[in-house]
């Protein structure tokens, strides 16, 4: 269960703490705007459209360690997939779809409970942003076009600055978590984010290149 992934791509905040920050934060999963649109982080006043949402699960749409939509989330829910095709909805996990998950029976549960297709991938978040990246090029869907929505900053917000993408910060989730870990994030959020610190997510740009 140990996030090899998280340690080594954490190191890049040393240098650019930015890269942690969200474009958007909410503080659960039923204040999430639909259709997503990103208020734009320039001078102009054209808010951003998005195309594609990546969704974390563990306390942002569902409990810690539940595989089904969190019942006080479900009008949310209809409407994200009524307004995105299911396709353009996918959930990436920490634990569903990797390979802690034996035989991914776990992804296989939350695909029919949710109706939406779960992320197989070997590397955890945030070093899996390339295989999210492959999976809405098929769909013509570019990294500048999706936001990724989550309740961790070291990892989900950390993997949309990465990949070029939005990132949605779930702040307080079904539950407020006091982890050590999620208890930090808050601590630096509110440190870089500081009426006088100059730190802001990085704007995505229309390509493919990573960060």
């Amino acid at each position: 269960m140990f996030n090899v992934s998280a340690t080594l791509n954490v190191s890049r905040l040393l240098y650019n703490p930015s890269l942690c920050l969200p474009h958007l934060c909410i503080k659960s999963f039923d204040q999430l705007p639909i259709p997503l649109v990103i208020p734009n982080q320039t001078n102009s006043p054209t808010p951003v459209t998005i195309k594609g949402i990546v969704l974390d699960k563990d306390n942002c749409f569902a409990k810690d360690h539940d595989d089904k939509v969190w019942p006080a989330y479900q009008d949310t829910w209809k409407e994200l997939l009524s307004h995105y095709n299911k396709e353009h909805v996918l959930i990436v996990s920490n634990s569903a779809g990797t390979n802690d998950d034996i035989d991914h029976v776990q992804a296989e549960k939350l695909e029919r409970d949710t109706g939406v297709t779960v992320l197989r991938h070997a590397t955890k978040k945030p070093g899996c942003f390339g295989e999210i990246q492959t999976y809405f090029a098929t769909l013509g869907v570019e990294p500048h076009e999706i936001a990724v929505v989550g309740d961790r900053l070291f990892t989900d917000m950390l993997m949309a600055n990465m990949m070029g993408s939005y990132g949605v910060w779930v702040s307080e989730g079904v539950e407020l978590s006091t982890k050590l870990f999620p208890s930090l994030e808050r601590t630096v959020y509110d440190k870089l984010t500081k009426r006088d610190a100059p730190f802001v997510p990085p704007a995505p740009k229309n390509s493919y290149s990573h960060q």
